[in-house]
């Protein structure tokens, strides 16, 4: 199990470092929010008017894959870029 694990930790890397590298691999997603998620994020981003919802979307899902133990630089760097606002860290190699 634990070499299943390895594998698909390096193909979600391969992937997201892929996905890092070309601005045309970026996906869209509609998602149906619990109207208490959808008026928080709406009252954040109003509080935070440099986050938009994308930004604190992507934020919140590559947080969720880094502490549930994905191991990946990319996510980890999207993760970093997105909460301290730094490009240089979601856009780097």
């Amino acid at each position: 199990m634990k070499a299943d694990h390895l594998n698909n930790s390096n193909e979600l890397e391969e992937q997201s470092a892929n996905f890092v590298q070309r601005e045309d691999s970026i996906i869209s997603f509609q998602s149906r929010l619990p109207l208490p998620l959808n008026k928080a994020m709406k009252d954040f981003i109003e509080r935070y008017p440099n986050w938009d919802q994308y930004r604190l979307v992507q934020a919140a899902l590559a947080g969720f894959l880094v502490q549930n133990g994905v191991e990946s630089r990319s996510i980890t760097r999207l993760y970093i870029g997105n909460m301290f606002g730094s490009p240089s860290f979601i856009d780097r190699d």
